[in-house]
Protein backbone atom coordinates (compact mmCIF):
# COMPACT_ATOMS: atom_id res chain seq x y z
CA UNK A 1 0.00 0.00 0.00
CA UNK A 2 1.83 3.47 -1.22
CA UNK A 3 0.37 5.00 1.41
CA UNK A 4 1.66 3.14 4.22
CA UNK A 5 4.98 2.91 2.65
CA UNK A 6 5.05 7.01 2.35
CA UNK A 7 3.77 7.73 6.08
CA UNK A 8 7.08 5.76 6.78
CA UNK A 9 9.02 7.77 4.90
CA UNK A 10 8.40 10.70 6.10
CA UNK A 11 7.73 9.83 9.50
CA UNK A 12 11.88 8.88 9.36
CA UNK A 13 12.39 12.03 7.66
CA UNK A 14 10.62 13.97 10.76
CA UNK A 15 12.65 12.10 13.25
CA UNK A 16 15.94 12.47 12.40
CA UNK A 17 15.45 15.76 10.88
CA UNK A 18 14.08 17.03 14.43
CA UNK A 19 14.62 20.61 15.05
CA UNK A 20 17.05 20.53 17.97
CA UNK A 21 20.36 22.01 16.27
CA UNK A 22 19.69 21.63 12.97
CA UNK A 23 18.41 24.45 11.33
CA UNK A 24 21.63 25.41 9.55
CA UNK A 25 20.40 24.16 5.96
CA UNK A 26 16.74 25.10 5.91
CA UNK A 27 16.84 28.00 4.01
CA UNK A 28 16.41 27.96 -0.08
CA UNK A 29 17.65 30.38 -2.20
CA UNK A 30 15.74 33.59 -2.73
CA UNK A 31 14.10 35.91 -0.47
CA UNK A 32 10.44 36.51 0.21
CA UNK A 33 8.62 39.01 -1.40
CA UNK A 34 6.44 40.91 1.24
CA UNK A 35 5.34 43.84 2.19
CA UNK A 36 7.63 46.53 4.43
CA UNK A 37 6.57 46.07 7.76
CA UNK A 38 8.61 48.97 8.72
CA UNK A 39 9.71 47.22 12.12
CA UNK A 40 6.50 46.17 13.15
CA UNK A 41 4.65 42.26 13.89
CA UNK A 42 2.16 41.50 11.49
CA UNK A 43 -0.31 38.47 12.43
CA UNK A 44 -2.79 37.98 9.49
CA UNK A 45 -5.55 36.09 10.51
CA UNK A 46 -7.24 34.86 7.27
CA UNK A 47 -11.29 34.57 6.50
CA UNK A 48 -10.89 30.73 5.38
CA UNK A 49 -14.72 29.96 6.76
CA UNK A 50 -15.22 27.15 8.99
CA UNK A 51 -11.05 26.41 9.22
CA UNK A 52 -7.80 27.95 9.67
CA UNK A 53 -4.78 30.12 8.33
CA UNK A 54 -2.65 32.57 10.19
CA UNK A 55 0.57 34.43 8.30
CA UNK A 56 2.71 36.02 10.19
CA UNK A 57 4.81 38.75 8.78
CA UNK A 58 8.00 39.29 11.11
CA UNK A 59 9.65 42.90 11.27
CA UNK A 60 12.81 41.56 9.06
CA UNK A 61 9.95 40.73 6.38
CA UNK A 62 10.30 36.68 7.19
CA UNK A 63 6.93 34.86 6.43
CA UNK A 64 5.42 32.02 9.09
CA UNK A 65 2.23 30.58 7.95
CA UNK A 66 0.36 28.65 9.97
CA UNK A 67 -2.25 26.41 8.47
CA UNK A 68 -3.47 26.70 5.53
CA UNK A 69 -7.81 26.66 5.68
CA UNK A 70 -10.01 23.63 4.37
CA UNK A 71 -9.66 20.90 1.56
CA UNK A 72 -12.68 21.84 -0.13
CA UNK A 73 -10.93 25.31 -0.89
CA UNK A 74 -7.89 24.00 -2.36
CA UNK A 75 -5.72 26.71 -0.63
CA UNK A 76 -7.18 29.13 -3.16
CA UNK A 77 -8.14 31.78 -0.36
CA UNK A 78 -4.53 31.66 1.23
CA UNK A 79 -3.16 32.03 -2.18
CA UNK A 80 -5.33 35.15 -3.20
CA UNK A 81 -4.79 36.45 0.35
CA UNK A 82 -0.41 35.75 -0.61
CA UNK A 83 -0.79 37.22 -4.01
CA UNK A 84 -2.69 40.41 -2.96
CA UNK A 85 0.25 41.18 -0.79
CA UNK A 86 2.89 40.27 -3.30
CA UNK A 87 4.11 37.60 -0.78
CA UNK A 88 5.92 35.33 -2.86
CA UNK A 89 7.67 33.08 -0.32
CA UNK A 90 7.05 31.53 2.92
CA UNK A 91 9.82 31.06 5.20
CA UNK A 92 7.95 28.49 7.89
CA UNK A 93 4.82 26.66 6.56
CA UNK A 94 3.35 25.49 10.00
CA UNK A 95 1.54 22.58 10.53
CA UNK A 96 -0.60 22.71 13.86
CA UNK A 97 -2.06 19.33 13.49
CA UNK A 98 -3.15 16.57 10.60
CA UNK A 99 -7.05 17.79 10.16
CA UNK A 100 -7.84 18.91 6.92
CA UNK A 101 -9.99 21.86 7.92
CA UNK A 102 -6.04 22.93 8.94
CA UNK A 103 -3.99 21.13 6.06
CA UNK A 104 -6.27 21.29 2.69
CA UNK A 105 -4.58 23.76 1.52
CA UNK A 106 -1.12 23.11 2.18
CA UNK A 107 -0.97 20.84 -1.22
CA UNK A 108 -1.90 23.38 -3.65
CA UNK A 109 -0.09 26.46 -1.59
CA UNK A 110 3.10 24.67 -1.49
CA UNK A 111 2.82 23.86 -5.65
CA UNK A 112 1.93 28.04 -5.89
CA UNK A 113 4.65 28.89 -4.27
CA UNK A 114 7.38 26.17 -5.50
CA UNK A 115 5.94 26.66 -9.34
CA UNK A 116 5.40 30.57 -9.43
CA UNK A 117 7.16 32.36 -6.50
CA UNK A 118 10.22 31.52 -4.42
CA UNK A 119 9.16 28.07 -2.94
CA UNK A 120 8.63 27.44 1.42
CA UNK A 121 11.96 27.48 3.70
CA UNK A 122 10.41 24.59 6.03
CA UNK A 123 7.87 23.00 7.01
CA UNK A 124 7.13 21.67 10.54
CA UNK A 125 4.61 19.14 11.62
CA UNK A 126 3.81 17.77 15.33
CA UNK A 127 5.01 14.30 13.35
CA UNK A 128 1.58 12.57 14.34
CA UNK A 129 -0.02 11.37 10.76
CA UNK A 130 -3.37 11.09 9.81
CA UNK A 131 -4.89 8.35 7.54
CA UNK A 132 -6.92 10.57 4.72
CA UNK A 133 -6.00 11.55 1.17
CA UNK A 134 -5.68 15.61 2.34
CA UNK A 135 -3.06 14.35 4.81
CA UNK A 136 -1.47 12.48 2.32
CA UNK A 137 -1.39 15.19 -0.58
CA UNK A 138 0.47 16.98 1.83
CA UNK A 139 3.09 14.72 1.85
CA UNK A 140 3.13 13.98 -1.41
CA UNK A 141 3.63 18.10 -1.86
CA UNK A 142 6.61 17.69 0.74
CA UNK A 143 8.23 14.54 -1.12
CA UNK A 144 8.13 16.48 -4.39
CA UNK A 145 9.23 19.99 -3.73
CA UNK A 146 11.68 18.49 -1.50
CA UNK A 147 10.64 20.78 1.02
CA UNK A 148 12.56 20.32 4.82
CA UNK A 149 9.98 18.78 6.84
CA UNK A 150 11.07 19.11 10.67
CA UNK A 151 9.13 17.33 13.44
CA UNK A 152 8.72 19.75 16.64
CA UNK A 153 7.83 19.34 20.29
CA UNK A 154 7.72 21.06 23.30
CA UNK A 155 10.84 23.51 23.71
CA UNK A 156 11.52 23.99 20.15
CA UNK A 157 12.02 27.98 18.92
CA UNK A 158 11.58 28.36 14.93
CA UNK A 159 14.86 29.96 13.19
CA UNK A 160 14.26 33.56 13.07
CA UNK A 161 16.23 35.99 11.66
CA UNK A 162 15.18 39.07 14.44
CA UNK A 163 17.03 38.58 17.38
CA UNK A 164 13.99 40.77 19.61
CA UNK A 165 11.10 37.65 17.72
CA UNK A 166 10.97 34.27 19.33
CA UNK A 167 8.22 31.88 18.21
CA UNK A 168 8.37 29.09 20.75
CA UNK A 169 6.04 25.76 20.76
CA UNK A 170 4.74 24.84 23.85
CA UNK A 171 3.16 21.46 22.48
CA UNK A 172 3.37 18.63 21.75
CA UNK A 173 5.16 17.12 24.41
CA UNK A 174 8.49 15.09 23.72
CA UNK A 175 9.63 11.67 23.83
CA UNK A 176 5.79 9.88 23.51
CA UNK A 177 2.70 11.01 22.75
CA UNK A 178 0.09 8.72 21.41
CA UNK A 179 -1.75 9.14 17.78
CA UNK A 180 -4.27 11.72 19.21
CA UNK A 181 -4.16 14.31 16.51
CA UNK A 182 -5.84 17.09 18.20
CA UNK A 183 -4.12 16.65 21.71
CA UNK A 184 -0.99 16.61 19.67
CA UNK A 185 -1.55 19.81 17.92
CA UNK A 186 1.20 22.97 18.01
CA UNK A 187 0.90 25.59 20.26
CA UNK A 188 2.97 28.09 18.95
CA UNK A 189 3.74 31.64 21.16
CA UNK A 190 5.42 34.42 19.67
CA UNK A 191 6.64 37.10 21.66
CA UNK A 192 7.69 40.57 20.48
CA UNK A 193 9.01 43.35 22.39
CA UNK A 194 6.05 43.59 25.05
CA UNK A 195 3.97 42.10 22.89
CA UNK A 196 3.26 37.98 22.96
CA UNK A 197 0.54 35.94 21.15
CA UNK A 198 -0.79 32.39 21.53
CA UNK A 199 -2.29 29.97 18.73
CA UNK A 200 -3.10 26.83 20.10
CA UNK A 201 -4.63 24.64 17.27
CA UNK A 202 -7.52 22.39 18.21
CA UNK A 203 -6.09 21.27 21.56
CA UNK A 204 -8.58 20.37 23.82
CA UNK A 205 -9.16 20.62 28.02
CA UNK A 206 -7.34 18.37 28.72
CA UNK A 207 -4.35 19.36 26.53
CA UNK A 208 -4.80 22.87 27.96
CA UNK A 209 -4.97 21.61 31.90
CA UNK A 210 -1.39 19.62 31.20
CA UNK A 211 0.29 22.96 29.72
CA UNK A 212 -1.46 24.96 32.38
CA UNK A 213 -0.05 22.67 35.41
CA UNK A 214 3.30 22.48 33.55
CA UNK A 215 4.07 26.14 33.02
CA UNK A 216 1.43 28.39 33.20
CA UNK A 217 3.16 31.33 33.10
CA UNK A 218 4.29 30.64 29.19
CA UNK A 219 0.64 30.86 28.21
CA UNK A 220 0.74 34.52 29.52
CA UNK A 221 -0.57 36.09 26.14
CA UNK A 222 -1.66 39.43 25.06
CA UNK A 223 -3.62 38.18 21.93
CA UNK A 224 -5.20 35.00 21.74
CA UNK A 225 -6.61 32.36 18.87
CA UNK A 226 -9.16 30.56 20.41
CA UNK A 227 -9.03 26.98 20.55
CA UNK A 228 -10.60 25.03 18.04
CA UNK A 229 -12.71 27.48 16.22
CA UNK A 230 -14.17 28.91 19.37
CA UNK A 231 -15.56 25.44 20.30
CA UNK A 232 -16.50 24.42 24.05
CA UNK A 233 -14.00 22.00 24.13
CA UNK A 234 -11.17 24.41 24.14
CA UNK A 235 -10.34 27.74 25.58
CA UNK A 236 -11.30 26.29 28.99
CA UNK A 237 -11.47 28.72 32.57
CA UNK A 238 -8.26 27.33 33.95
CA UNK A 239 -6.35 28.50 30.83
CA UNK A 240 -8.14 31.24 30.09
CA UNK A 241 -7.16 32.34 33.11
CA UNK A 242 -3.84 31.90 32.39
CA UNK A 243 -3.25 33.15 29.33
CA UNK A 244 -5.29 36.16 30.29
CA UNK A 245 -5.10 38.04 26.81
CA UNK A 246 -6.60 41.27 26.22
CA UNK A 247 -7.91 40.73 22.56
CA UNK A 248 -9.32 36.74 21.12
CA UNK A 249 -9.44 35.93 17.82
CA UNK A 250 -12.16 32.98 16.47
CA UNK A 251 -11.45 31.58 13.24
CA UNK A 252 -14.47 30.30 11.90
CA UNK A 253 -17.79 30.34 9.67
CA UNK A 254 -20.66 33.37 10.11
CA UNK A 255 -23.16 30.15 9.43
CA UNK A 256 -21.03 27.11 11.22
CA UNK A 257 -22.53 23.94 10.85
CA UNK A 258 -20.71 23.38 14.62
CA UNK A 259 -22.57 26.70 16.21
CA UNK A 260 -18.75 27.71 16.11
CA UNK A 261 -17.80 30.08 18.52
CA UNK A 262 -19.84 28.27 21.14
CA UNK A 263 -22.37 30.10 23.39
CA UNK A 264 -19.86 28.83 25.99
CA UNK A 265 -16.68 30.78 25.22
CA UNK A 266 -17.92 33.76 24.14
CA UNK A 267 -19.67 34.43 27.59
CA UNK A 268 -16.55 33.39 29.28
CA UNK A 269 -14.59 35.65 26.67
CA UNK A 270 -17.36 38.40 28.30
CA UNK A 271 -17.20 37.77 32.02
CA UNK A 272 -13.22 38.55 31.31
CA UNK A 273 -13.74 41.54 29.17
CA UNK A 274 -11.72 39.98 26.22
CA UNK A 275 -12.24 42.25 23.34
CA UNK A 276 -13.11 39.68 20.74
CA UNK A 277 -12.88 39.34 16.91
CA UNK A 278 -14.54 36.45 14.68
CA UNK A 279 -13.25 36.37 11.24
CA UNK A 280 -17.72 35.09 10.43
CA UNK A 281 -18.44 38.74 11.11
CA UNK A 282 -15.09 40.60 10.64
CA UNK A 283 -13.43 39.00 8.00
CA UNK A 284 -9.92 38.78 8.25
CA UNK A 285 -8.22 40.12 10.92
CA UNK A 286 -4.85 41.69 11.09
CA UNK A 287 -3.20 42.51 14.37
CA UNK A 288 0.06 45.30 13.92
CA UNK A 289 2.58 45.46 16.74
CA UNK A 290 5.70 46.98 17.12
CA UNK A 291 6.55 45.64 20.30
CA UNK A 292 4.52 47.66 22.51
CA UNK A 293 1.09 49.37 20.92
CA UNK A 294 -1.14 47.14 19.08
CA UNK A 295 -3.53 47.89 16.54
CA UNK A 296 -6.28 45.47 14.93
CA UNK A 297 -7.53 46.43 11.66
CA UNK A 298 -10.20 44.37 10.00
CA UNK A 299 -12.20 43.24 7.00
CA UNK A 300 -15.55 44.85 7.89
CA UNK A 301 -16.50 46.56 10.46
CA UNK A 302 -18.31 45.22 13.59
CA UNK A 303 -18.51 44.70 17.30
CA UNK A 304 -15.76 43.32 19.42
CA UNK A 305 -18.33 42.90 22.46
CA UNK A 306 -18.23 39.68 23.01
CA UNK A 307 -22.10 39.48 23.72
CA UNK A 308 -23.08 41.24 20.80
CA UNK A 309 -21.43 38.53 18.91
CA UNK A 310 -23.54 35.79 20.51
CA UNK A 311 -26.62 37.91 20.10
CA UNK A 312 -25.21 38.56 16.12
CA UNK A 313 -24.48 34.77 15.92
CA UNK A 314 -28.00 33.82 17.17
CA UNK A 315 -29.25 35.46 14.68
CA UNK A 316 -27.06 33.56 12.06
CA UNK A 317 -28.21 30.93 13.16
CA UNK A 318 -32.01 31.24 13.47
CA UNK A 319 -31.69 32.35 9.81
CA UNK A 320 -30.16 28.72 9.26
CA UNK A 321 -33.01 27.00 11.20
CA UNK A 322 -34.46 23.98 9.00
CA UNK A 323 -32.33 24.85 5.99
CA UNK A 324 -29.62 22.45 5.26
CA UNK A 325 -26.26 23.35 5.13
CA UNK A 326 -24.04 22.77 1.93
CA UNK A 327 -26.88 19.83 0.67
CA UNK A 328 -29.21 18.00 2.42
CA UNK A 329 -29.42 17.25 6.03
CA UNK A 330 -26.73 15.10 7.73
CA UNK A 331 -26.95 13.22 10.52
CA UNK A 332 -24.09 14.23 13.72
CA UNK A 333 -21.60 11.25 12.35
CA UNK A 334 -21.83 12.60 8.99
CA UNK A 335 -21.34 15.85 9.56
CA UNK A 336 -17.49 14.83 11.16
CA UNK A 337 -16.40 13.44 7.83
CA UNK A 338 -15.61 16.36 5.93
CA UNK A 339 -13.47 17.82 8.40
CA UNK A 340 -10.65 15.03 7.75
CA UNK A 341 -11.90 14.94 3.89
CA UNK A 342 -11.88 11.62 1.74
CA UNK A 343 -9.93 8.70 3.66
CA UNK A 344 -6.91 7.37 1.90
CA UNK A 345 -6.15 6.07 -1.05
CA UNK A 346 -5.25 2.45 -0.62
CA UNK A 347 -4.34 1.33 -4.99
CA UNK A 348 -1.10 1.77 -6.31
CA UNK A 349 -0.45 4.52 -8.76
Amino acid sequence: MRRGVLVVAIAGLLVLAGCSGGFSDIYGDGGAATPDTDGELEVHHIDVGQADSTLVVTPSDETILIDTGDYRDDGQAVIDYLEARDIDRIDHLVTTHGHADHIGGHPAVIEYLEEEGNGVGAAYDPGVPHTTATYENYLDAVEAYDVQLYEVAAGDRLPLEDDDLEAAVLNPPEGERGDDIDANGVVLALSFGEFSYLTTGDIDAETERRLVDGDGNSLTADAYQAGHHGSSTSSSDPFLDAVDPDVAIVSSARDSQYGHPHDEVLRALDDRGIETYWTGVHGDVVLETDGTDVSVTTERDATTDPTELLELKGEAQSSLAGRPIDGPARSAVADRQPIDGPPARTSSR
